[in-house]
């Protein structure tokens, strides 16, 4: 079942797109038949019930022949639509982009799991705000066995240095705990001092931001003998090339913008079955 605010997105997507309609496929007329979509390069899918979705609100039968969060290899046969080609021409380009997006983002987010699981297994990889398709692009790193980390900035206390910069670190905690028992309270700093500061003032969270695999090591080191219940959260630096060392650091969240920014889409088409 594809929740209300999905649905909303998704019309909005498919209108974008649309717009009065594909006047190209209308030169087809009444035809009618199936069409399939095929994977062309190995990849952990993502968004197949929204795909789903897209062809059946134009009144197309289809039928997923794969589930999310399985590994498809190139070649495969993932989905087959039937109905009118004019229809299945209409929705192939949103149903498209969305799919091969958070499959990519599944893909790349299940790449970095798992090299963060060999060698810290409590360390979770996480996505930040730096989305495009906001919804569709953290459910994908869900799929791909990733943390969603905030979706919007009501659902945590998330104090940057631009915060810090004019509150303090001190002042600026002591504020965000009055807000709601409900809210945790993340701190971003440089310096393993300041991030000793923000435990002892009560931080939920400290996010290391921009350290070396070295410094976060010894910050990590001073945060625990402090309060060994804070979370510890690793940002900016990180590459699927250094991840694994600083996994190595025992920080318990390391978070990436690039998995949702910059992702490579995965190669799929849709092929007439004729």
């Amino acid at each position: 079942m594809i929740d209300l605010y999905a649905e909303h997105q998704l019309k909005n997507l498919l209108m974008e797109d649309t717009g009065f309609g594909d006047i190209t496929s209308k030169l087809l007329g009444d035809m009618k038949g199936s069409a399939s979509i095929i994977v062309k390069e190995d990849c952990i899918l993502s968004g197949l019930q929204y795909v789903k979705y897209l062809f059946e609100l134009r009144g197309l039968e289809v039928n997923l022949l794969a589930e999310n969060g399985n590994k498809a290899l190139k070649g495969t046969q993932i989905v087959v639509i039937s109905g009118s080609y004019q229809r299945i021409f209409e929705v192939e380009r949103t149903a498209l982009n969305l799919l091969t997006r958070m499959s990519g983002i599944a893909t790349e987010t299940r790449n970095l799991v798992e090299r963060v699981r060999d060698v810290n297994s409590h360390c979770r990889v996480a996505a930040t705000r730096k989305t495009s398709l906001r919804f569709f692009d953290k459910e994908a790193v869900v799929t791909g066995g990733g943390d969603s980390h905030r979706f919007r900035l009501d659902d945590m206390i998330l104090l940057k240095d631009n915060h810090i910069r004019i509150l303090g670190i001190k002042e600026a905690v002591s504020q965000a705990k009055k807000v709601s028992f409900s809210k945790k309270v993340e701190v971003e700093v440089s310096t393993k001092e300041d991030a000793v500061t923000a435990v002892e003032c009560g931080a939920d969270v400290v996010m290391l931001d921009n350290m070396t695999p070295g410094n976060v090591e010894e910050a990590v080191a001073h945060i625990r003998k402090v309060n060994p219940h804070t979370l510890i959260e690793v940002s900016g630096e990180v590459s699927k090339d250094n991840i694994r060392r600083y996994a190595q650091t025992g920080a318990d969240i390391i978070s990436l913008g690039y998995i949702t920014h910059s992702i490579k889409v995965v190669n799929m088409s849709l092929e007439v079955d004729v």
